[in-house]
């Protein structure tokens, strides 16, 4: 049973804004909240690759050393993973959250992530990762492999959150992204928000007949739905209709079906997630 909002920290620049996010969703949800936080093997094989390094005629003491080396760096690791976790438990508690845990785990996150994902509604990542200052025009280094795994709901949010006024859907009339309608419309995270669904291409009869019958499904749940076809590529689309309309979260399926899985690994997506300076919800 799927009732956990799970956020991902790292202590990188983005981690104030992946709490917020994630205490906004899990408050909108009415689910507990989980900080988690990976410790990566890279750090547990740091003794095989430092002794490798020094020669078969290396002193005993030598490599005792590095072994206690190794074990201090994993340890100090540990701690700060505690501290970030602490933490981010006394910002979510001091915003209201009323159950907060946290976690660390040794291991790769998208391992772990997938080991977990059974109990995770939602998973809350940063655009980036601790890296973010080096690498700033790339995704972080684990959330593509992220996205591209988990099978569930994931809340991609910049360095920056604030809470959502008014959310915009990609919709392209497939059967996938009528499913995302549904999704939005059953469920409470975005109840009462207006929900923009948006269309690039031609201005065709039977895009403008999916794209009402998208609008009555969210209007019948409440939800305001303003909608629009633009000419263009999807990406300049998408960017120009958030920016004019003052979109504070863009909504993207993120299916398993062929098509919707080339269209996520393609240009377009990696595009928004890299560049969209509002979070960006993906849906399963």
């Amino acid at each position: 049973m799927k009732t956990l909002v799970l956020a991902c920290i790292d202590g990188s620049s983005y981690t104030p804004a992946v709490c917020d996010a994630a205490v906004w969703a899990s408050q909108r949800l009415d689910a507990p909240l989980k900080f988690f936080h990976a410790l990566q093997r890279k750090q547990e094989t740091a003794v095989t690759d430092l002794s490798g390094s020094i020669g078969f005629d290396a002193r005993e003491s030598l490599l005792e050393e590095l072994v206690s080396l190794d074990e201090k760096r994993n340890k100090l690791a540990m701690e700060r993973g505690r501290q970030l976790l602490a933490i981010a438990k006394d910002r979510a508690l001091t915003a209201g959250s009323p159950e907060v845990d946290g976690c660390q785990r040794h291991g790769g996150l998208v391992e772990t992530l997938t080991e977990l994902q059974e109990g995770i509604r939602l998973l809350v990542l940063g655009q980036r990762g601790e890296a973010a200052s080096i690498a700033s025009e790339h995704l972080g280094s684990h959330l593509e492999r992220v996205v591209r795994t988990m099978q569930r709901p994931i809340l991609v949010t910049p360095a920056e959150f604030k809470t959502p006024k008014k959310v915009m859907l990609a919709f392209d009339g497939s059967a996938t992204t009528r499913k995302g309608v549904d999704m939005v419309a059953g469920s409470p995270l975005l109840r009462g928000l207006p929900c923009h669904l948006v269309m690039a291409g031609s201005d065709t009869a039977e895009k403008r007949g999916k794209l009402e019958q998208a609008r009555q499904t969210l209007e019948n749940a409440g939800i305001e739905a303003p909608t629009a076809i633009l000419p263009g590529e999807s990406e300049s689309v998408l960017r120009q209709y958030q920016q004019e309309n003052d979109i504070d979260m863009i909504i993207m399926g993120a299916y398993g079906h062929s098509r919707i899985r080339q269209f996520l690994i393609g240009s377009t997506t990696t595009a928004m997630l890299r560049q969209s300076v509002v979070p960006v919800l993906l849906l399963r």
